[in-house]
């Protein structure tokens, strides 16, 4: 399918680190991979990266599923070796972000493409450079947010401040996706999908299981299948701004 024009394009964000944002980002851009749409992918900022001469585990695992051939500089243009917020991991390496290298670069993936994921790193409060925060990338590039969270204990308190935060700097919100429902959840975690729906101020696209498997890339193929069967699949498609 010939791309007129660059198609919709969504901000992916999580309620904290290790909510699994990287792996459901991978695995959206599989399953539209799949479904024959070309997909851009884009990690702006990547910490804890031991070699940033190459592009880091998250940016490696997003080129994967999307079949991305742009080059390294593009689809992660930040890469740095100290695990921390990207402010202080960029002064640890004595390094400069320069937000519009980011911006020219989402420009030029987003050519083309029918729909194009970026995925921040962290949430949307984490600094970037000074008082430039991760709510503020999403909002100069102009995109919707999705919101990953998880289940567990104290989902409630992370996600109400996440996508209230959102509406606070008049962030679009396409929705949020829990991430890692046990097969077997307890109370709480049972309760976490009406919960939040009632009280987050945005949509529910879907529940995404807990997967299991010997690499990233497998665990990303499962996640890929799981979306097709979401019952809440036409709203995340109409939270994407697709049509399939």
């Amino acid at each position: 399918m010939a791309v007129e024009k660059p198609g919709p394009a969504i901000f992916i964000t999580g309620t904290d680190t290790g909510v699994g944002k990287t792996m459901v980002s991978a695995a959206l851009a599989l399953h539209f991979r799949s479904k024959g749409l070309k997909v851009g992918v884009m990690k702006p900022i990547e910490t804890g990266v031991e070699d940033p001469g190459v592009l880091g585990p998250d940016a490696a695992l997003l080129r994967w599923a999307a079949q991305a051939e742009e080059a390294e500089s593009l689809l992660s243009p930040y890469r740095f070796v100290l695990a921390a917020s990207p402010h202080q991991a960029a002064e640890e390496a004595a390094a400069h972000i320069d937000v519009k290298t980011i911006v020219d670069a989402f420009n030029r993936l987003r050519q083309e493409k029918d729909v194009m994921l970026v995925e921040g790193a962290g949430g949307l409060m984490v600094p970037i450079r000074g008082g430039y925060l991760m709510a503020d990338l999403a909002g100069q590039l102009g995109l919707p947010l999705m919101v990953i969270t998880r289940p567990g204990l104290g989902t409630l308190n992370h996600t109400l401040l996440t996508t209230f935060s959102a509406r606070a700097m008049d962030l679009a919100l396409s929705g949020f996706i829990i991430n890692r429902m046990p097969r077997e959840p307890d109370s709480i975690e049972a309760a976490a999908p009406h919960l939040l729906s009632s009280l987050a101020s945005a949509d529910l696209l879907g529940v995404l299981p807990e997967v299991e498997g010997s690499c990233d890339e497998e665990k990303v193929e499962q996640l890929a299948e799981e979306i097709d069967q979401l019952p809440a699949y036409q709203w995340l498609l109409s939270g994407l701004g697709l049509e399939l």
